[in-house]
């Protein structure tokens, strides 16, 4: 009988580098993440290793602390190397006098946590496939243990926050996620003061489930009022409820929290991400629009019912069929009524002419939705007197 060959078990260096993390992650702390970078990218002989995260403002990369990790100023994300790395999605090498430095992206599920960067001597292409592969350990480790400190959060705020803003972030899910047949990116301005907008979703099999909602007032108010919109429609969707039916649950716990007087305006969506149908009910929420080859075709528009909270009629489900690489855009009125001092409001047609804009980039979903959320904010002088939050959806095929 004739002997089958024996399987090489043995260990390679790229499998015990790799090891090595998943071995120490289970019970790492957080603030030892940095640390452990460091002692890796050593062993491939990098040198002043850094974890670059996004602060919410989503204009730099800030460095992580950490023993190990090289320090330095923050990085302006729209004029770096590690900003450029960080908008695409992409490595990005940098010859340097003493080396190579190379910047990743650390993805989790699309959504951008950061970069990781290093200085190697030199970089082949088994040197790349490794750092690859270390940065999604690394991502991951950062996703996964944010939920245990304050180190990541802290180091992100490059200001101080409101407690309104301090809900509102804790409610939301990651701003962006890319997956093969449908991408998404949020923003939320202002970014340390946002209160009453929020948005939620949830890809559950083929189908993916969107919420944007605007909670009346400002400050802890309207976040608590946010907070009771989002739990309720979490909890309706959960229970695999019609779009009818979630607005009904939303209605029904913002009515008996908060009284006749007061309201959340809100649009809940439904996108077969296997087929582009897309479904939505609007409840007096300003109307998406749709982007089909780069520019701006429609809004739509459909019927509405009350907003939520004030009791109104069962909403009628309006009903689209994306074409692949439809975009639409779910907005709170917060974008399109700001205005500079002593001039008209935007209004939704210099909306669309910056879309259109800067749909021609080509870009993805994340580089647009936030290159689109920060004209608006250069346009109105850095400042403004309502949330304007954005959410960017395109359906992949």
């Amino acid at each position: 009988m004739t002997a089958e060959p024996r399987t090489d078990r043995s260990e390679s260096f790229g499998e015990a580098l790799l090891g090595a993390v998943l071995d120490r992650a289970h019970e790492l702390p957080p603030h030892l993440i940095g640390p452990l970078v460091a002692d890796m990218m050593g062993r491939l002989g990098g040198r002043r290793p850094q974890v670059l995260l996004q602060d919410y403002g989503q204009l730099l990369l800030v460095p992580l602390p950490g023993e190990g990790l090289a320090g330095g100023d923050p990085q302006v994300i729209d004029d770096s190397a590690a900003g450029r790395c960080f908008l695409d999605a992409l490595p990005v090498e940098l010859p340097e006098d003493d080396g190579v430095r190379v910047h990743l992206p650390l993805l989790d599920g699309g959504d951008q946590v950061g970069v990781l960067a290093v200085t190697l001597d030199r970089v082949d292409n088994d040197g790349r496939r490794i750092l690859c592969r270390l940065s999604g350990l690394v991502a991951d480790l950062l996703v996964t243990k944010h939920g245990y400190s304050d180190l990541f959060f802290c180091t992100r705020r490059r200001e101080p926050m409101s407690v309104a803003a301090e809900i509102q972030w804790a409610l939301l899910p990651p701003l962006v996620m890319i997956m093969p047949r449908v991408a998404l990116a949020g923003v939320l301005e202002p970014a340390y003061d946002v209160a009453g907008d929020s948005f939620d979703y949830a890809l559950n099999g083929d189908v993916l489930h969107l919420a944007m909602i605007d909670a009346m007032g400002h400050g802890l108010g309207a976040a608590t009022m946010a907070t009771v919109a989002i739990g309720a429609y979490r909890y309706a969707r959960r229970l695999s409820t019609g779009l009818t039916e979630i607005y009904a649950f939303m209605d029904d716990a913002v009515g008996k929290q908060f009284g006749a007087d007061h309201f959340v305006t809100a649009q809940m969506l439904r996108l077969d991400t296997t087929t582009g149908h897309l479904q939505w009910v609007n409840a007096g929420h300003p109307a998406p629009i749709l982007v089909r080859d780069h520019r701006v075709t429609r809004r739509l528009i459909g019927p509405t019912t009350l907003p939520v909270g004030l009791g109104g009629a069962e909403p009628e489900v309006s009903e689209l069929g994306l074409e692949r690489g439809d975009r639409f855009l779910c907005f709170t009125d917060g974008l399109i009524e700001e205005h500079s001092a002593g001039e008209e409001q935007f209004g939704e047609d210099q909306l669309i002419d910056w879309v259109n804009g800067l749909e021609r980039t080509g870009r993805g979903v994340r580089a647009v939705a936030r290159a689109l959320s920060h004209t608006l904010k250069r346009a109105r002088g850095g400042q403004t007197t309502d949330d304007a939050t954005l959410l960017l959806v395109e359906w992949r095929g």
